[in-house]
């Protein structure tokens, strides 16, 4: 499409004075001049009309060519056009109207940017990663345990683990239970998920079973193999960590990173665990004691500016500040003792300690048929309908299976 504008030499030109017709077409722009106007300028200075045409370009009207409406008239002189009409009456009036030439100005059209390739990636960003078993929910269920693992929202693979072992060598009243959950991938949580338990046992059978701190340390040297057992293998990420060994009726919570252990006490939440993350004070002073550093990125305090908690198994190349070393607490399970809530962080961030006992606290002792999946679940989806976008899992235990008097 073009644009014709009239433009008249008159030295009283008026833009005000000019009416404008616009076409339907939003391509195109016809502006003119009256007839009066044109006459005018006639008498004034004796020459004709001149006529330029204009080509809209994306960019703007860009001044292709100059026609003399009469072969015998001369070129628009500069004096002819004010700098305030020129101004004013469109940004396509630039230093060429003031050239003393008559001949056409043909401006070169700006050139269309280099085309961007952009890859088509399809379906591959959102695929499963090699190697993964694609699950999105996982359940488990028995009469001493009940598990329910559910992929993220906005997760391509599911990073949590869990681990149970009943009747250790042959011991019914000897047990084991771990939630992982993962951060850079899975590999750490599925390898310490299939091995910590183990080394846990042996550094227990090797100790003096009757002393606590024996125990205590058993269940530490266990955590520190395991981590040097999965940094051989050499593969990424990290996981946090939350385990449970029963034995005689004592109950050995052990945590490292962000997974928690809430007991029901006659119905009050007793945490057992405390999460360590980098805006604790005692972890934020060791991390920078030893040269790291600890800020808060989007409301979140974070370890070298990555990592949103402070210790786990894993994390090579952080692995001068994350350390795999537990914290512990043993305790005896009385006849209060309900059961014992194992979670990944998906659960505690949406749901509180108490919370999570009274929902499942109903499911869990109910004298004629308890379920303690159906309580899994339903803290599960309690976390997803407050908006949690992580995996979440969460253990229940029934500790009532594991109570002995001291007699015994």
């Amino acid at each position: 499409m073009s644009c014709t504008v009239a433009i008249s030499g008159s030295p009283v030109f008026s833009p005000s004075m000019i009416p404008h017709t616009c076409k339907t077409s939003p391509e195109s722009l016809t502006l003119g001049l009256t007839q009066h106007h044109l006459s005018t300028s006639a008498a004034t200075d004796g020459s004709p009309s001149t006529v330029r045409r204009f080509h809209r370009v994306p960019s703007g009207l860009r001044m292709c060519k100059n026609e003399i409406s009469a072969s015998s008239s001369p070129g628009l002189d500069s004096s002819g056009v004010s700098p305030s009409s020129s101004s004013s009456a469109s940004p396509c009036f630039s230093s060429t109207l003031a050239s003393s030439s008559c001949g056409s100005a043909t401006f070169s059209k700006r050139k269309r940017p280099t085309r961007l390739d952009i890859p088509i990636m399809g379906l591959l960003a959102f695929e499963q990663p090699l190697g993964s078993d694609g699950k999105q929910e996982v359940e488990e269920e028995s009469d001493r345990y009940s598990v329910f693992c559910k992929r993220g929202r906005k997760r391509v693979e599911m990073e949590d683990r869990h681990s149970a072992a009943l009747d250790l060598r042959g011991d019914p009243q000897m047990a084991f239970f771990g939630i992982f959950d993962g951060h850079g991938g899975s590999k750490a949580a599925e390898y310490v998920s299939k091995s910590i338990g183990e080394r846990i046992l042996e550094e227990v059978a090797m100790g003096r079973e009757e002393a606590e701190i024996e125990v205590e340390e058993a269940v530490r040297n266990g955590y520190l193999k395991t981590d040097v057992e999965f940094l051989k293998e050499d593969v990424g990420g990290g996981t946090c960590c939350v385990t449970a060994f029963v034995k005689k009726g004592e109950l050995i919570v052990s945590n490292a990173g962000d997974c928690r252990a809430v007991m029901s006490v006659s119905g009050m939440a007793e945490a057992l665990t405390s999460d360590h993350r980098p805006s604790r004070d005692d972890e934020k002073d060791r991390i920078e004691s030893l040269g790291g550093y600890v800020d808060c990125c989007r409301g979140v305090w974070r370890l070298q500016g990555s990592l949103a908690v402070s210790r786990g198994i894993g994390d090579s190349h952080l692995k001068q500040w994350v350390i795999p070393n537990p914290e512990t607490r043993i305790i005896r399970i009385e006849s209060d003792s309900e059961f014992l809530i194992l979670a990944s962080d998906g659960l505690w961030d949406k749901v509180s300690n108490q919370e999570a006992i009274d929902m499942a606290r109903p499911l869990c002792m109910d004298s004629k048929k308890p379920s303690p999946l159906s309580a899994c679940k339903k803290l599960v989806e309690l976390s997803i309908s407050r908006g949690s976008m992580d995996d979440i899992s969460v253990m229940i235990i029934q500790l009532g299976h594991f109570f002995q008097t001291k007699a015994n």
